[in-house]
């Protein structure tokens, strides 16, 4: 099976957005089979891996322990070993899967007669082996539909020529790090513009908070060299084949100093080489 016919499987907890990521991937021409069984996973493969006419096939899988996960496992690693691949694994944190459930006012499918809470965590328990195996993990717990459509349309979409995918993300480590960043930078040694009264309801966004970031003592310093590393970081994810990166920058409630900076390393690998940059901010609209 060539390039062109990897095969995706989004699998992954309860909740986390795995008919969200199907249907986006289905509005991008995958040919997206919803509840597969995992005993029915090799024969849809080899069909789509024989066939020159059928499209991109994306296989969203529910396995949540006992024979359907024993058979996910072994499967899975029996196809990667004939196949190209790529297993996605969604989850979210508890908080946000509770509140998930309780705004649909349905029970979680692993509950029983105890609480949402207890049934995540059994279902987490019981996924880890699988979410191990990931090629790629997706955390949706700040993400709204709309958000998580747009991520995987970047991630997915056949439309851009870059060898890989970069996305910026600020963020607040207030708020947690984003679990699925392949590289986190700090901006916390910058003076902080919160204690500047005139910039304090300003974001990293206007042009006073950026100039009264990216001047403060060792900025300069620090993108000159941060970009120079990141250069031979990024040319040899592409000679390793992959595909999508995450560069995290962070500050304290991700309103400041990270959106300003990230702004800035945008702007400054803007013209790396096989590289398409995306900048996004996802803790911008936060009190």
């Amino acid at each position: 099976m060539n390039e062109s016919r990897e095969v995706l499987i989004i699998t992954g907890l309860s909740g986390a957005g795995r008919t969200t990521v199907g249907n986006a991937l289905e509005d991008l021409g995958y040919y997206v089979v919803d509840n597969l069984p995992p005993a029915m996973l090799r024969q849809l493969v080899q069909l789509v891996g024989a066939a020159d006419t059928l499209p991109k096939l994306a296989i969203v899988v529910d396995v949540r322990g006992g024979v359907l996960f024993d058979d996910a496992m072994r499967l899975i690693s029996v196809l990667r070993d004939e196949y190209t691949i790529k297993l996605i694994f969604l989850e979210a944190s508890d908080d946000a899967l509770v509140r998930r459930y309780e705004a649909v006012r349905r029970p979680h499918p692993l509950q029983g007669d105890g609480t949402i809470l207890d049934g995540i965590r059994t279902e987490r328990a019981r996924l880890n082996r699988l979410r191990n195996m990931a090629d790629q993990l997706i955390d949706t717990s700040e993400f709204n539909v709309h958000q998580l459509t747009t991520r995987v349309r970047d991630h997915y979409s056949d439309s851009g020529r870059a060898g890989l995918s970069l996305t910026i993300m600020s963020f607040g480590f207030k708020y947690g790090l984003p679990v699925d960043a392949d590289l986190v930078a700090d901006m916390r040694f910058l003076p902080n513009p919160f204690w500047v009264p005139e910039l304090r309801t300003h974001t990293g966004k206007d042009q006073a908070v950026s100039e009264y970031v990216l001047s403060r003592e060792g900025a300069d310093e620090f993108f000159d060299h941060y970009t120079q590393a990141l250069h031979p970081v990024l040319a040899g994810y592409q000679r390793e084949n992959k595909p999508h990166a995450l560069l995290a920058v962070g500050c304290t409630g991700g309103k400041h100093r990270s959106v300003a900076s990230a702004e800035r390393l945008g702007a400054l690998l803007a013209d790396s080489p096989g590289v398409a940059i995306r900048v996004t901010h996802r803790d911008l609209g936060r009190e």
